[in-house]
Order: structure tokens, then sequence, then C-alpha cells
């Protein structure tokens, strides 16, 4: 399907996208999942044939589309803010692109109607898109998007306006019809959240580069670097030193000495930049193995407990409320090394 060979791309002088490469399979949900400044939209407009690269390749079932204008090239293009047209109604907004390209009224009536069961909008057809929730107008953009049968989808930062319940709701939504129409699609983000609900594959892109790639859960399980745990907010990070007990490989920190959960090979006195993740750890009523002690400077309300802030800094999930100011031990699982 889609393929991204080595792309290449400058920005006022400076090196924005650094030999980019990438394939979405079909019927596949990739997302670039990184910080404003990652090259993320970029590689979007490149994708669109909207910028060109200065270096690389975009592949089409093994072509270079590189001489294909925008509008031959079937790729259908959402943003944030829908673009839609505020005076037309809900079908009209749909049948825009299909009458543009003066399709039979006849076809154009299928396809809307289509599109509208694909989103869920039946009985919207007449309705001024003003008069619809945000939701409901981000699926008329979806509709539309669909409605030329487009060969791929891509979508930057789409629900970037929205509160976070709407944007959770609706994420889950949007996979379910990605899955559905079949159609595979590149999807732009920087909430994580939305990225792992939506994504069969993620791009982590940072400094024009992609740092991590793989499905949300193996990203979220073994991440690739200290960078990538830090933006991903997985926890606590630490640097140690290698040594074992007996013939347990552990490393030594700041905050105590831990196991080593580790697939690469180090030897004893190696630094290691280490996760801790905060949860699964518990209060504890004396040090005892790998444990925490500190002083509790912050306690948080989480959904899944009690998120407690300690005076060197770390931070864990715990069942219950600890007392700011009180000195407390934590009960920690092993460390992950990093990278």
């Amino acid at each position: 399907m889609l393929a991204l060979k080595n792309i290449q791309k400058t920005y006022e002088g400076q090196l924005l996208l650094h030999g980019v490469s990438f394939t979405v399979a079909a019927g596949e949900t990739v997302c670039l999942l990184g910080p404003s400044g990652s090259g993320k939209s970029t590689l979007l407009r490149i994708i669109a044939g909207l910028e060109s690269a200065e270096q690389g390749g975009v592949f089409w079932d093994g072509a270079n589309i590189a001489g294909v204008p925008v509008h031959q090239r079937r790729f259908g293009l959402m943003f944030q803010d829908y673009a839609l047209f505020p005076h037309k109604s809900v079908r009209d907004n749909i049948a825009f692109g299909l009458e543009m390209q003066r399709m039979p009224p006849a076809e154009t009536d299928r396809r809307v109607a289509d599109a509208l069961i694909q989103v869920n909008l039946i009985g919207f057809e007449s309705r001024r898109v003003t008069d619809l929730s945000g939701g409901e107008q981000q699926r008329v953009a979806l509709a539309r998007a669909l409605a030329p049968d487009p060969r791929l989808l891509m979508f930057d930062e789409p629900l970037g306006a929205l509160d976070r319940t709407l944007r959770e709701h609706l994420s889950t939504e949007l996979r379910e019809i990605l899955r559905n129409s079949r159609v595979p699609a590149i999807y732009v983000t920087h909430d994580q959240e939305e990225a792992f609900t939506i994504a069969d594959k993620v791009l982590l892109l940072h400094g024009g580069r992609i740092v991590q790639s793989g499905a949300p859960a193996e990203v979220y399980s073994h991440p690739a670097s200290d960078w990538v745990a830090e933006f991903l907010g997985l926890g606590n990070l630490l640097t140690g030193k290698v040594g074992h007990r007996d013939t347990t490989p552990t490393v030594r920190t700041e905050a105590g000495i831990f196991h080593l959960n580790c697939g690469h090979i180090h030897h004893d006195g190696d630094h290691v930049r280490v996760l801790l993740r905060p949860a699964g750890a518990s209060l504890s009523e004396e040090p005892a193995g790998e444990s925490i002690t500190g002083i509790v400077t912050d306690v948080l309300f989480h959904q899944s407990g009690f998120k407690a802030t300690l005076d060197n800094g770390l931070y864990f999930y715990l069942p219950t409320a600890p007392k700011i100011g009180e000195q407390v031990t934590i009960q920690a699982g092993s460390v992950e090394c990093l990278g």
C-alpha cells in the first residue's frame, strides 16, 4: 500500500525530517505521535502532495507518486477545524467533493447515503452543520472524507478542539468506523491516549526521527528510551549502576537497590537509565526488600487510587491516601532498563 522511504525536509534552514521511513498496510491505522514541531503535520502534507520532500519518496503499491497531482491521489485529508460549509446542510457538505468531480446525481446520492450509514448520521441529511454538536460535525467531516471512496485517509489532530470526555468517546467511535471501512489511515496526534485507542501501529516522532514504532501495547510495555518513557508519562526515571545480588541482576539508584528487569547485556558497574513504574505500589509498615522511604509532599485523587509524591520527586499510585508530611515506606516493583 503506502510506503515512505527516507523522507527528508528542511524548514527555515533547519532539518525538520531526518530520513523518515514507514509503511501503512491495507486496512491499517497508523498514528504519528509526538510533540509539536516533531514533523507530524509536515509528513501528512508531503503524503498528500501539498508539499514536496527534498529527499526520499512516497510510494503507493510500489509506484513513486511524486508527480501525481493532489486531486488524483485519491487521499482524503481531515483537519482539526473540519472545514465544513456553515451555510450548507449535512447532505450538501458530504456531497460537495462528489459534485466537484461531476459525479452523476444518482451516484452522489448513493455515496452520501452510504457515508451517513458509516458514521451513524442517518436522519441528519437536511440539518445545518451549525446546528450540530462538535462530535456530530466531526462525523460529518469524516463522512465527507469517506464519500469519494479514498484509498487512504489522513487525519491531522481531528479531535484536538474537543473536550477530553468527547475526545475519548469519539476516538473509540472513530476506531470502529475505520475498522469497518477497511480504509488505511494515518492519524496525527500529540495525545497518547487518543493514539493508543485508535492505532493499530504507533510511530513516535522526536526531532524529526521515528524513535520507536510498534503496536500500542508493545510501545507502552517496552519504551525504547528515557525520552519515550517521559513523553508517555510512564513513571519515574532513574539513573543507576548495575550489580548482582547472588545471581540476580540489580541496579543501585538514589532511591534504593532494585531487581533489574532487562533484556540487554550489562556488566557490573555499567550505568543505565531505568524506569520505575508508579502502579502496583503499596504502603509497608517497615523497609523490606525493594522499598522506598520518603516524606509525602503531595496527594492527588486518581481514578485508580491516590497519586502520592515523595520529597525525592518519585510518585506512586496507592490504594489509600497517606497524609501530607507523613514519612512512609512504599513497596515498589522491579525497574525496567531503557535503551
